[in-house]
């Protein structure tokens, strides 16, 4: 799998040095190291660049890539034009890897860093049986929350609406 994990995200780090970011760089090998682990792993079968194609629309598709208002932005149709694949297929294999590894929009472990702060399912936590949100929480808290793993960094204090 070495060799297919090389040959995907060499062609990936094409596309990210041309079209996107090193965040989105960094998140795609995520993705493709994540299929290369799984076994049987999905990456022993197709071929590379439909595989980089599809890491890009899963990884685009869970950050809103398509949306012109995010920077940086691409449609769909240009990274499987870029991968010399199909539309169909791109998508379809974009679909496989978003269900074999359970991505969606909210997903804290497949956005992209600079996105983590504005994510609310990267805050809320179960404190004594209820959900919290880890932010309006004493600094302590956060602090043992950050510790266990269980949020990527202690946030930046928020203004509280009701204080003189």
């Amino acid at each position: 799998m070495a060799d297919k994990f090389a040959a995907i995200t060499a062609l990936t780090d094409e596309f990210c040095a041309r079209q996107l970011n090193e965040e989105y760089r960094q998140v795609i090998h995520h993705v493709v190291g994540a299929l290369a682990r799984k076994r049987p792993s999905p990456l022993s079968r197709g071929t590379e660049n439909v595989w980089a194609a599809a890491a890009v629309l899963a990884v685009g598709r869970i950050n809103f890539l398509d949306d012109s208002s995010q920077t940086p932005h691409c449609k769909s149709r240009a990274i499987c034009e870029f991968f010399g694949v199909a539309g169909s297929t791109g998508q379809n294999k974009s679909k496989e890897i978003r269900d074999l590894l359970k991505m969606s929009p909210m997903s804290p472990e497949w956005n992209l860093p600079s996105r983590l702060a504005d994510n609310p399912l990267v805050w809320l936590l179960q404190v004594n049986g209820f959900t919290v949100d880890i932010r309006e929480m004493p600094l302590e808290v956060q602090q043992m929350a950050f510790e266990k793993g269980l949020i990527p960094f202690i946030p930046p204090r928020r203004e509280s609406s009701g204080e003189k």
